[in-house]
């Protein structure tokens, strides 16, 4: 019977001279195959993660080697590139998001774009005037769009969100301490004797970063605003870690409760053999012998 009100619908739903329409796909459909999507998004990723180490490592000899980096062509163009391509990024994962979810990437994902503008190219290109020390800033603004990118490939590793929040925090706190070393070198070696080379700043900077200060005094401008972002970050930190520590502290203990409720339930059960009554016990219950 059921079969038969199938067969009436399908017949009654073809009507000649009506043309009927595939449905639209879901809300939440992407344009690729799930398989697709994942391999673009970890090509996406790995080369993000590439491309801010290159970026460090020209940061990094630019600075050592006092290379005045608005007249370095070579390290203008590389971080033009390398802002375009995680513009690119921002906009394929856009693409690759389920229509139903593209809202929330793009509110959850702005900051990323934001950070990707080659602020430094466009300074350069329309002669804006700022400081040396604000440019000197703005120069590792792309880096911070690297970071992020790391910190979204520790949290997917760690194997709890506590452990990821911890991970990804230290892996920030690493990469400005490093970042900050770089200048506070730049802007204190030239007039501060006690900066004579970069561990003396990276120095600093771990000090600064434990809230216990350092006897090498901050001088410059920028060196004197590291000073306050270190410490604001350091006692950021130590919140974290402290959680961290409780929350490993009580999966250890529930851990060993349960260990101890199955020892516990497993001694509880009587034996088999012990239920049973032996032959001497029964003579000796009985005060006679068979």
């Amino acid at each position: 019977m059921m079969a038969v009100n199938n067969n009436i619908q399908q017949r009654s739903s073809h009507k000649p001279g009506v043309h009927v329409c595939n449905p639209e796909p879901a809300p939440d459909s992407i344009p690729v195959r799930p398989e697709t999507r994942r391999a673009i998004l970890d090509g996406c990723h790995v080369t993000v993660l590439v491309l801010s180490v290159l970026l460090i490592v020209a940061i990094s000899y630019t600075s050592f080697k006092s290379i005045p980096f608005l007249d370095d062509s070579l390290y203008m163009n590389f971080q033009l590139v390398v802002c375009l391509v995680f513009i690119a990024d921002f906009f394929v994962e856009l693409w690759l998001t389920p229509r139903g979810e593209k809202h929330l990437y793009v509110r959850s994902r702005i900051a990323y774009l934001l950070l990707s503008i080659p602020y430094l190219n466009i300074i350069d290109a329309f002669s804006i005037q700022l400081s040396y020390d604000t440019l000197y800033f703005v120069r590792f603004i792309p880096l911070c769009r690297g970071g992020l990118a790391l910190v979204i490939v520790l949290d997917y590793l760690a194997e709890n969100r506590i452990a990821g929040l911890l991970m990804s925090y230290i892996a920030i706190m690493v990469l400005v301490i490093y970042f900050a070393g770089l200048i506070f070198f730049a802007r204190e070696q030239p007039v501060n004797p006690g900066v004579t080379s970069y561990w003396d700043a990276f120095w600093w900077c771990v000090m600064q970063s434990t809230t216990l200060g350092c006897s090498i005094p901050a001088i410059t401008p920028a060196a004197k605003s590291l000073q306050f972002i270190l410490s604001m970050m350091g006692e950021i930190m130590f919140p974290i870690f402290t959680v961290y520590l409780a929350n490993l502290i009580i999966r250890h203990r529930n851990r060993l409760k349960i260990i101890k409720n199955e020892d516990t339930s497993v001694k509880s059960y009587p034996s088999p053999i012990s239920s049973q009554t032996s032959p001497d016990t029964k003579v000796a219950s009985d005060g006679k012998i068979s």
